[in-house]
């Protein structure tokens, strides 16, 4: 029997979205004709080899509306002549072509909700932008009954405000074998997108009174003002930018990390739902985190305490939690081993099962 082809379409870097290459690989290993879609900057890298098939394209205007406007226009004829039986929208921001093209060729859709994108800060902040992500998804997710979310609460909005069942698939990681090496230098890590709303305003003056470094892994719409923060407070010396780091050479700064950081400001439902890619990350390398006490964390946290929770992150909690990490061992040695505990229930190896039973069921009908 030929294998169903599914195409994924993202509007990030194929190279450095973890989740994405995770279920794209898990599809294409269980039989199915797997290619992820997304664009190509002027910056983009050489593709990395997959066992799915990756296509970019290329695009002019980089931000903003006209981004969108010629990734939609592209991407819509780029689906429209593909050999598919199956397309899959990642999120608001690629839904209106795989929608159009589902319709138009009879195609089945599935809808992979990585967050609740009207309520992102950078959406919410602006009243048209707003206006028209709320629009584009009081338009499409309602006709997309099949689909999956990233944690409970997001499932749980998701029915509320379109009446869809989604499944959840959680951003965990692939669980390996690990041994936890030596840490002489007790550095801490953030690792994900450096965007607004990530509480970087707080964490930076924060490591005025925190007696290790930080070394922040990723870019994004909040990095050079994080940079000027970092200036402005004297800390340049003990915070490390290290922009996009792909994701084998991020494996090892995490390996290596001694406290991991998971923060997101109030600002936005999004924020509050939220269940980030480097919770897990951080939980199965063994290092405990700082983390937000948000409900999803709460959650997990209650059943494997692996994290420190803070409820208001401003620069003294945050510093107080982290030296209490650096200098309380026993207390550092239990989370630990409560991640090592934890990361054998959260893990891809589970998540996945959900994954290909929507694919299965859908195939199936």
């Amino acid at each position: 029997m030929k294998a169903k082809r599914i195409v994924c379409t993202v509007t990030n870097d194929l190279n450095y979205d973890q989740r994405m290459i995770r279920i794209c690989t898990s599809l294409a290993s269980a039989g199915y004709d797997v290619t992820l879609v997304g664009l190509e900057r002027k910056t983009s890298k050489p593709l990395a080899e997959r066992p799915f098939k990756q296509v970019r394209l290329p695009i002019i205007v980089e931000q903003g509306k006209l981004m969108y406007a010629h990734y939609w226009f592209k991407l819509f004829f780029f689906l429209l002549f593909r050999k598919v039986d199956i397309i899959c929208a990642i999120d608001l921001d690629t839904i209106l072509p795989v929608y159009y093209v589902s319709k138009l060729r009879g195609k089945q859709r599935v809808y992979d909700a990585h967050e609740i994108f009207t309520d992102l800060k950078e959406v919410i902040s602006r009243p048209s932008v707003h206006k028209m992500w709320t629009w584009i998804g009081n338009h499409t997710v309602p006709h997309f009954q099949t689909g999956y979310t990233i944690g409970e609460c997001y499932a749980e909005e998701f029915k509320k405000r379109y009446g869809v069942n989604y499944g959840i698939v959680r951003s965990a990681t692939v669980l390996k074998p690990l041994q936890i090496p030596e840490k002489k230098e007790r550095f801490i890590l953030y690792q994900g997108w450096v965007n607004v709303g990530r509480c970087f305003e707080q964490l930076i003056p924060a490591m005025q009174f925190v007696h290790a470094k930080l070394i922040v892994c990723g870019e994004g719409n909040f990095y050079e003002q994080s940079l000027a923060l970092a200036k402005h407070y004297g800390v340049e010396d003990k915070i490390i930018f290290k922009g996009y780091v792909p994701p084998a050479q991020l494996s090892e700064y995490t390996l290596k990390a001694y406290i991991g950081i998971t923060l997101f400001e109030d600002t936005s439902l999004s924020n509050r739902l939220s269940l980030a890619n480097r919770f897990f990350d951080y939980m199965h390398y063994g290092v405990p985190q700082l983390c937000i006490k948000y409900p999803e964390y709460e959650r997990i946290n209650g059943q494997y305490e692996i994290a420190s929770l803070i409820a208001d992150p401003n620069p003294q909690s945050i510093a107080a939690a982290l030296n209490k990490l650096l200098d309380d061992e026993v207390y550092y040695k239990k989370l630990e081993d409560n991640c090592l505990e934890a990361r054998e229930k959260y893990c891809w190896q589970q998540e996945e099962k959900t994954l290909l039973a929507v694919y299965k069921k859908l195939c199936d009908g």
